[in-house]
C-alpha cells in the first residue's frame, strides 16, 4: 500500500508495535543495515492474482531476512504495508508501517492473517484514497470499513492480533486482500480500473527511477 501523505512525522511518539504500545519504535532495516531490496511485483503478474500458501516453518533466519528485506523494500518504495507476493514470494505474510487517523503508528508483521471485519449492520465504509506498491504512479477511492481486526502469527509462531480503526484498518484489509489475490483495482468499476491503469502507465517509470534512486543512496 502507497504511503502518500499519511505517515506521521517524526515529532509523532505515539507507537504500537506488534500491536503493543512503546516508548520507541525499533529502527528499521533503513537505518541497521538489516535486509535487502528486492523488486515489486507489478499487477499482471500472476503471483499478485492467487491465493498466497500459508507459512508452516517459524522461528528461522530465512523467515526472519525475508521480513527485513520486506520492511527496507516497503520503505525504499515510500510503502504503508507490503505483502509477501508483491517481492515474489508465495506466503501469507504482510509487513506494515502505518498511522491511523489518531496520528498513532503501527508497526509490524504478521502471518497467515484472517481478516476480521464488522458484521455488514455494523460497519461504516468510508471512501478514501488508495495507492498500491504494484500499480506504481495510480491512485483512486475505494470504499473500506473503518475498523479491521487480523489474527495470525508472528515470525515465532506466537499469536498475534493486530486491531486498527480508520487509515490503519485500510491498510490491514488492503494487504489481506493481496494475499488472497486481489488488488484494489479489483474493488474498482471498470472505468475507474482503466483510469488507474491509464495513470500507472503516465507514471510509473517516475516512481521507478525514485525507488531505484533511493536504493542506490542507501547502497543497496
Amino acid at each position: 500500500m502507497s504511503v502518500h501523505h499519511r505517515r506521521p512525522g517524526p515529532v509523532d511518539r505515539r507507537v504500537r508495535v506488534q500491536g503493543r504500545p512503546t516508548d520507541a519504535c525499533p529502527a528499521p532495516p533503513t537505518g541497521t543495515g538489516r535486509g535487502s531490496v528486492r523488486r515489486v511485483t507489478v499487477v499482471g503478474e500472476e503471483i499478485l492474482s492467487r491465493s498466497c500458501q500459508e507459512v508452516t516453518a517459524f522461528g528461522s533466519p530465512e523467515l526472519a531476512t525475508l521480513i527485513d528485506d520486506m520492511f527496507l523494500t516497503m520503505y525504499v518504495a515510500d510503502g504503508a504495508g507490503l505483502a509477501a507476493n508483491q517481492v515474489d514470494v508465495d506466503l501469507r505474510l504482510f509487513v506494515y508501517d502505518c498511522p491511523d487517523d489518531y496520528g498513532i503508528r503501527h508497526v509490524g508483521h504478521i502471518i497467515n492473517p484472517v481478516l476480521d471485519l464488522p458484521d455488514p449492520g455494523d460497519r461504516r465504509l468510508v471512501d478514501d484514497f488508495e495507492g498500491c506498491l504494484s500499480v506504481p504512479g495510480a491512485g483512486m477511492a475505494v470504499p473500506r470499513t473503518d475498523h479491521a481486526v487480523v489474527r495470525g502469527l508472528d515470525k515465532e509462531g506466537e499469536p498475534l492480533v493486530i486491531e486498527g480503526t480508520g487509515y490503519f484498518a485500510r491498510c490491514l484489509q488492503h494487504e489481506s486482500d493481496h494475499l488472497s489475490g486481489h488488488t484494489y483495482l479489483d474493488r474498482l468499476s471498470d472505468k475507474e480500473r482503466k483510469d488507474a491503469l491509464r495513470q500507472m502507465a503516465k507514471h510509473s517509470e517516475d516512481v521507478f527511477a525514485r525507488r531505484a534512486a533511493k536504493a542506490a543512496g542507501l547502497g543497496r
